[in-house]
């Protein structure tokens, strides 16, 4: 996976993908491809997701600690 990939460029990709699949507009030469990317970009997506969840997280538990510094 791209180190500069970003969640919405990713997503966009999964979109494009997935249009692509459901009006059948994707050869079945370069369908095992499209999937395997698309499965890499939810792994992606997934990730970022799930990291941003646990900093969000983290954060209202410091505000609600009185503070907004995450090191203390």
């Amino acid at each position: 996976m791209e180190q500069n990939l970003t969640y919405e460029a990713a997503y966009k990709e999964l979109k494009q993908i997935a249009g692509e699949i459901e009006t059948e507009s994707v050869s079945v030469d370069v369908l095992a491809a499209k999937v395997k990317r698309a499965s890499e970009l939810i792994t992606f997506c997934q990730s970022k997701l799930r990291a941003t969840e646990l900093e969000v997280t983290n954060i209202i538990k410091q505000m609600e600690k009185g503070t907004t510094n995450p090191k203390e």
